[in-house]
């Protein structure tokens, strides 16, 4: 009868208080912020879970799962990444999908602006001696692409000296804003995100590789909420929010 007693006192006070959320982190690549915060607060109010996201750069966070950072879904900006993590078998076996994709684009400072034919001859002409920003291009997926569309264009010898690089596209991206760089090679969903830049044009497709992003769920951390965390970023809802920040629901495979 006592105890009976203490725990209806304690309900009273909110000293038991509901059970906690389990937790789920995440950690993704920098490009997805703005659409995963909405996806992941939508996906919190419809369940009793509670979701942590990192950004970062999708080559920093694949090293600091490889030393053992704590994370229960990854999401790569470039299938890479994920290759050298399943390598090293850090992913469960059989959760991996591909999500999303993107497009690359070039943008300026400011609001507003003339669109540009990504040609060769535009480019070198329009880009004169001016900076560009890029994430890193010999490890963060922006960066790689940027670096394999230039060269593609066969302009990467003569305008190596202008890179100006950052740790992720975000950062990128924010140099373009501040105008501390006059352009700048991100994603279209990057772009679309800030209202101080504009896109001047699309790189063509096949000068790059394609622009997935795979997901997967990690060893060691595997969760009920892990797993429901995953599938819903293959839901209708979660497809619109992307599609709605820019970018591109994955092609059929074949």
């Amino acid at each position: 009868m006592r105890s009976l007693v203490v725990f209806v006192v304690c309900m009273m006070l909110g000293l038991l208080g509901p059970a906690r959320a389990e937790q789920v982190t995440v950690f993704a690549a920098a490009s997805l912020k703005t659409a995963l915060d909405q996806i992941a607060a939508d996906f919190m109010e419809q369940t009793d879970y509670n979701v942590s996201i990192s950004y970062a750069g999708t080559s920093l966070l694949a090293r600091q799962i490889s030393l053992g950072a704590p994370a229960d879904v990854f999401i790569s900006a470039n299938r890479e990444w994920m290759d050298w993590l399943e390598a090293r078998q850090a992913l469960v076996p059989d959760t991996r999908r591909e999500i999303i994709g993107n497009r690359l684009v070039l943008i300026a400072h400011g609001a507003e602006g003339a669109a540009l034919a990504l040609t060769r001859e535009n480019l070198a002409h329009h880009l004169g001696a001016e900076r560009i920003a890029t994430a890193l291009v010999e490890a963060v997926p922006a960066g790689l692409y940027a670096k394999a569309a230039l060269s593609h264009m066969g302009l990467w010898e003569r305008l190596s000296s202008q890179i100006v690089q950052t740790d992720n596209v975000r950062a990128a991206l924010a140099l373009v804003a501040a105008g501390e760089t006059a352009f700048g090679i991100v994603y279209a969903s990057d772009a679309q995100a800030e209202p101080r830049v504009h896109v001047l044009g699309v790189f063509p497709p096949d000068s790059h590789p394609d622009i997935r992003y795979p997901a997967a769920l990690l060893k060691g951390r595997t969760s009920a909420g892990g797993q429901a965390f995953l599938d819903h970023l293959d839901t209708a809802p979660a497809r619109v929010v992307f599609k709605d920040q820019g970018f591109m629901l994955p092609k059929a495979s074949p």
